[in-house]
């Protein structure tokens, strides 16, 4: 496989969007859990309680989400600089890091995905009164 310049280039919009997505997670997350705080505060519930830890799960996954990705943007930064430089062998290990750093930041998402749709179980089960944790993921 010959590796460019373009090739690591090729990763920049995807890589952007993906962060700009895990920062618009994160500001919906934020928003939430000072809005549940704020309940939490006026009447102390388990529900409550239990919607703001994994919340907080999420936001730790967000976090660890937007690290990944961020390193996989820079390693393809430096793989384009170690191309400049006639680096050949250090590019391509450099750019294989950096689509492993991509696959964990989406497999990271989906972990992210799958704690939602749990919250959003919890949610429902609150509102039809059925708090049973035995749940189809």
């Amino acid at each position: 496989m010959d590796l460019t310049l373009a090739t690591p280039s090729l990763l920049f919009p995807a890589i952007s969007l993906l962060l700009l997505a895990y920062t618009n997670r994160f500001l919906g997350l934020a928003s939430l859990i000072r809005e549940l705080h704020a309940k939490y505060v006026e009447r102390p519930d388990r529900v409550i309680w239990r919607q703001i830890a994994n919340l907080r799960r999420r936001v730790l996954l967000i976090r660890n989400m937007q690290v990944a990705g961020a390193a996989s943007l820079l390693l393809c930064v430096l793989c384009m600089f170690l191309l400049f430089g006639g680096l050949l062998t250090a590019a391509q290990y450099t750019f294989g890091a950096s689509l492993v750093l991509m696959m964990l930041s989406l497999a990271l998402s989906i972990q992210e995905i799958r704690i939602s749709v749990q919250a959003l179980h919890l949610e429902l089960s609150d509102m039809a009164g059925d708090h049973d944790d035995d749940r189809d993921d």
